[in-house]
């Protein structure tokens, strides 16, 4: 059995990021393709809310170490503030230290294989950058999103060190990997050289998950009498911002072209009701908008296969960036709006899975025509064809058996180069 060690700060108990799920299923599932995985990540203190209900997915032989760290913002600021140099590249920069103590006392004990490491916190990527200059084991960078992106992070000596991490991982990594082929596309620009190293692994859906959904979970009726649409996850501000819905949805009732009274859109775990609600009030639309507090990961599941439709949210700035949301939407099987125009990844994923509500986020026009077609044949009852074929390569399971291809392909390459040097 091949070992890999994984550096991760996503990993249960940290609840609030759909982050947790890559890492996790990953854990889980290499076991099938002849590779252990051990978890590093950090001690629970770090993690600024926590919930039980995903532990129970941890697979027993995996083990799991949580070295020290700190969350600067939390622990170490004074009348909430702190100096910006000890939250460089990002809040957890204190799991560094720890984590090379304990990181190299697993290769060392464990004799792992490979390394891999996850953004988008870019500690871990350190952490992987100083384990494989230290130990010499290959390493494979899971950026997932682009990390020093346009605009991304605003402020400029963050976007900075951004950078620097970025160069390191590209000076010494032996693999990198995206979330999407757009992001794969950025990278292989900017870094021409390391071109043939740069991989893509998307996200997708756990079937354990979807398979242990009770029927009654499944069928159960959102708010009868009426049409549910949800959206399930974070709203961001700046790249999923619903207002041009709100108002797309205010033109289609004062037209009278869809009753106040039949339509619910549901917003799940938003993480910023503070930004939606003056918005839906504004819109005049607090009667058919529910902002609701996050719920368990399967609770979560349930509610998407209940829904009448689910929505997808994603400005034209993140073209090249894919929510991992899609993927259960996908298996969840049911009618999807999505609100990401009709060109980028995200629009290409939907399309491939049998979607055709597809409209631009940033434009009511867009999206008031395409939701009156898409909420006439929802009452219709027209049946939605589905890619089977695409949504079963969708599966996380088909993902991690792509992940451990790659991670052989590392191996098979650092055991010619040492046979070379000998």
């Amino acid at each position: 059995m091949n070992r890999v060690l994984m550096i991760a700060y996503h990993y249960p108990p940290l609840c609030g990021s759909s982050g947790i799920q890559r890492t996790l299923r990953f854990s889980h599932d290499l076991l099938s393709f002849n590779w252990q995985a051990s978890v590093l990540t950090t001690h629970l203190r770090a993690f600024e809310k926590t919930s039980e209900d995903l532990l129970i997915d941890v697979p027993v032989g995996v083990d799991v170490r949580r070295a020290f760290a700190l969350d600067a913002r939390r622990h170490l600021s004074l009348f909430n503030r702190y100096p910006g140099w000890i939250a460089r590249p990002d809040r957890w920069i204190s799991w560094l230290l720890g984590a090379l103590v304990t990181g190299f006392l697993m290769i060392r004990r464990q004799r792992m294989n490979v390394i891999w490491s996850t953004y988008p916190i870019p500690t871990a990527h350190l952490i992987g950058y100083w384990l494989s200059r230290l130990s010499g084991l290959p390493w494979v960078a899971d950026f997932r999103d682009p990390m020093a992106h346009v605009g991304y992070p605003e402020d400029q000596v963050t976007w900075n060190s951004y950078l620097r991490v970025e160069q390191k991982v590209f000076a010494q990594a032996t693999r990198m990997v995206f979330t999407t082929p757009g992001a794969a596309r950025l990278y292989r620009e900017r870094y021409p050289a390391k071109a043939d190293r740069i991989r893509v692994i998307e996200n997708g859906y756990n079937e354990t998950s979807f398979e242990m959904l009770n029927t009654h979970s499944r069928h159960c009726v959102l708010n009868p009498g009426k049409v549910t649409l949800l959206h399930s996850g974070i709203v961001y501000p700046q790249w999923r911002n619903p207002n041009e819905l709100f108002a797309a949805l205010r033109r289609l009732m004062d037209a009278k072209l869809v009753d106040l009274k039949c339509l619910r859109v549901r917003f799940r775990a938003s993480e910023h009701a503070d930004f939606l609600l003056p918005m839906v009030s504004a819109h005049g639309l607090d009667e058919v908008i529910q902002i609701l507090p996050p719920i368990g990961y399967e609770a979560a599941l349930a509610e998407m296969c209940a829904a009448d439709g689910l929505v997808v949210l994603q400005s034209a700035d993140c073209s090249d960036q894919i929510p991992a949301k899609v993927y259960e939407y996908v298996r969840a099987q049911k009618p999807v709006l999505g609100l990401c125009g009709t060109t980028g990844d995200t629009a290409d994923v939907l399309r491939q899975a049998g979607c055709k509500y597809l409209a631009s986020l940033e434009s009511s026009a867009q999206i008031e025509a395409t939701l009156v077609d898409f909420l006439a044949d929802l009452r219709s009852g027209i049946s939605f064809a589905v890619n089977k074929e695409f949504v079963e390569s969708a599966s996380r399971r088909f993902k991690a058996s792509e992940l451990a291809e790659l991670l052989n392909e590392v191996q098979t390459e650092q055991l010619a180069r040492i046979d070379s040097a000998q």
